[in-house]
């Protein structure tokens, strides 16, 4: 039970901490966007959540394992971190001008995904897992939307942060997450758990989907800039939000 209530107490402190962090940089950047705080917010999780994963890892030479096993409190502790700034981002989404339904959806999906490993105390190692795979993409993801309101839209710059984030997003998402998710599915864990595993990877693949239209225009558009023939004129509509 005293367990419980740490794991409650961390998310209702982590809501409060990441909204006065976003906060903070509303005041520090007060002529830039209501995204623009928000995204550098995102970022600073993208990096604590990937670092407190890396640091819940119990044997390298099989991240994954145990499998379906009892949390650790190094696992709940990253786990809680990023239910309560999935919380406070999907709150964000709600008074933000532009709402994404994409990004709502996947913070739910997260929420209760993670929240359900909470609950049970199970599966700390695979979800652990799905945190760093998720993660790993995100700040060169925020970088390029970033750079985008700095002036920085039409750059070598924001190029290499599109290709950076697409690859690594694609090794992370289309490779470690099938794995991932194949392992998730097949161990004892409880049903709610391998229904949001398998949700988050329909996700992932639907995003990568995206990315891969985000790219062809990139690259199509860079190609005429240099006077190279493009591919087809139709990829030029396909661009990511």
């Amino acid at each position: 039970m005293g367990e419980e209530y740490d794991v409650v107490n961390l998310i209702v402190l982590g809501v409060i901490s990441w909204s006065a962090v976003f906060l903070l940089m509303r005041k520090m950047f007060s002529k830039r966007t209501f995204e623009f705080s928000n995204r550098i917010v995102s970022t600073i999780h993208a990096i604590l959540a990937v670092t407190l994963a890396s640091l819940s890892v119990e044997d390298w030479s099989c991240p994954v394992c145990p499998l379906a096993s009892t949390s650790s409190p190094k696992q709940r502790q990253a786990l809680g971190v990023t239910v309560a700034y999935f919380i406070y981002d999907l709150l964000c989404c709600l008074f933000d001008d532009r709402f994404s339904f994409d990004n709502a959806l996947h913070h739910l999906v997260g929420i209760v995904g993670l929240g359900a490993g909470l609950a049970f105390q199970k599966c700390g190692s695979e979800q652990v897992a799905a945190l760093f795979i998720t993660e790993i993409s995100s700040p060169f993801l925020h970088a390029r939307e970033l750079l985008k309101e700095v002036g920085y839209s039409e750059t070598n710059l924001n190029l290499a942060a599109d290709i950076a984030f697409a690859v690594i997003f694609s090794i992370a998402r289309m490779v470690g997450g099938p794995y991932l998710t194949f392992v998730t599915l097949s161990a004892n864990n409880p049903l709610l758990i391998k229904a949001t595993a398998l949700g988050l990877q329909l996700v992932s693949a639907f995003w990568f989907y995206k990315i891969l239209k985000m790219i062809k225009y990139k690259l199509t558009k860079t190609r005429k800039k240099v006077g190279l023939p493009s591919a087809s004129p139709s990829l030029q509509t396909a661009k990511l939000d």
